[in-house]
């Protein structure tokens, strides 16, 4: 249950604009909840001793108009205090029920303050006879009454007016804390969308150098950045140019003298071998050196670039071959990177894939689609390489063992392959295979799964 609930609310822990939202929002309900919890308290006693001073005074007019008004007059004066005012005036009896008013701090210190004042005798009841309001009696002469408001005349503020007032402010204070977290979060989103798009190749536009002052900085330095790396980027694609030229132009020359050259036959075949060698350990060079361009891409059929190359590596007269091809796997991207990549994995499987009684490599290949993927695995028979191992065998110039290093090339092959499958946004995973071999599996995200 714990993993599950982790995963669940993780984008809570990685998301800084939630954890910020949820931070102010915290922060904002529990200082609103303690204003509202120190106000109440803070302002009870002066209310309370307002409303005992409003029950005093009708009490005391009301008191002073019967008293001195004419006998013949009192109905009529009754008749108007109980409809204009929401006064009504009662004979107190010994017979009568009477329940209590509410009970709390509010209606103790109004009962004091006005028995301060009528006098100790004062009774109060919430309910006289089932008649609910609120009660008080007074005294004219021997007569003893009971006086009735209306409860809402003496009650404040009720508990759901003041659950009303702290869920507006609440609402007002959480729309602020939306608005500051999108206005903290909104620069380091800007940056983070901008270093993915590097990452694939592609140069955002510039960001934006106003705001805070740390933020206006920051922004200052990544653009700095971004035109450092570009001109790094243009700069490199210079220099390889002049390092295809400066390098193959020789290495030409060399094997037509080698071509023209009276040497015997067994040193040719040597020389030519060499200079083979020389080629395309400077093309492997280049092709890992070459800058991320995924600007020029287009639907390419999986499916029949993978039948093509294991058609061109089925004439090798080492290799025996087993695919197993999806038909209509379409992703997007570059035709000329991705026939690189299964290549230089077939070549890959072709040279270290060999059984030690056989001398012919074992080759699977299988392609599908699946859940949004293009699937590609390359497998051989060899004796596959040692889990530990793994990693390190996707670093450039990296050799595992002495039949390795005979062969050709500089152990960039899956490097390459590596680099190619991240621009396409894709994943390159090795695994040995249980009857023995390594396994290789690419996957890239088929045609209009990109988002």
């Amino acid at each position: 249950m714990i993993p599950i609930i982790g995963n669940r609310f993780g984008w809570l822990k990685s998301g800084l604009f939630w954890r910020t939202f949820f931070l102010l929002a915290f922060l904002i309900t529990a200082s609103v909840l303690a204003w509202v919890a120190s106000f109440r308290v803070v302002e009870r006693t002066p209310r309370a001793q307002q409303m005992a001073a409003q029950v005093i005074s009708i009490v005391t007019i009301t008191r002073a108009a019967l008293t001195h008004s004419a006998p013949e007059l009192r109905r009529e004066l009754l008749f108007d205090l109980a409809s204009n005012e929401g006064i009504r005036i009662y004979p107190l009896e010994e017979t009568d029920i009477v329940a209590p008013p509410p009970d709390g701090e509010l209606m103790q210190v109004l009962e004091s303050t006005v028995k301060t004042r009528l006098g100790k005798e004062t009774k109060f009841a919430g309910k006289v006879n089932d008649v609910a309001g609120f009660w008080v009696s007074f005294k004219i002469d021997d007569d003893e009454y009971w006086l009735r408001l209306d409860r809402e005349r003496i009650e404040g503020v009720s508990n759901i007016q003041w659950l009303g007032f702290g869920t507006a402010a609440l609402i007002l204070s959480l729309l602020g804390a939306v608005f500051i977290s999108r206005l903290i979060n909104q620069p380091l989103s800007r940056i983070a969308t901008a270093t993915r798009d590097i990452a694939k190749g592609i140069w955002p536009a510039p960001l934006p150098e106003r705001g805070p002052t740390e933020i206006r900085e920051a922004n200052r330095s990544f653009n700095q950045m971004v035109a450092d790396l570009n001109r790094v980027e243009t700069d490199r694609a210079v220099i390889l140019a002049g390092i295809s030229h400066d390098l193959r132009t020789p290495l030409a020359r060399m094997q037509l003298e080698v071509e023209m050259a009276h040497v015997p036959d067994d040193a040719r075949i040597g020389m030519q071998s060499d200079l083979a060698q020389m080629d395309a350990i400077i093309g492997q060079f280049l092709e890992y050196a070459k800058p991320t361009d995924s600007t020029h891409g287009a639907s390419v059929d999986l499916s029949a670039l993978l039948a093509d190359c294991a058609r061109e590596a089925g004439r090798l007269t080492d290799v025996r071959l087993h695919s197993n091809i999806a038909k209509d796997v379409n992703v997007y991207g570059n035709a000329t990177d991705l026939k690189r990549v299964v290549s230089n994995l077939i070549e890959n499987a072709r040279r270290y894939g060999k059984t030690s009684d056989k001398n012919v490599a074992e080759i699977d290949i299988a392609c599908k689609s699946e859940g949004g993927q293009a699937i590609i695995e390359i497998a051989d028979n060899g004796q596959g390489v040692p889990d530990a191992e793994m990693e390190r065998l996707l670093r450039p110039f990296t050799r595992l063992d002495a039949s390795r290093s005979q062969a050709n090339g500089a152990g960039l092959g899956l490097a390459i392959v590596e680099r190619i499958v991240k621009r396409h946004r894709g994943a390159l995973k090795l695994s040995n295979k249980d009857g023995g071999g390594l396994r290789v599996r690419v996957s890239i995200p088929v045609t209009g799964a990109l988002g």
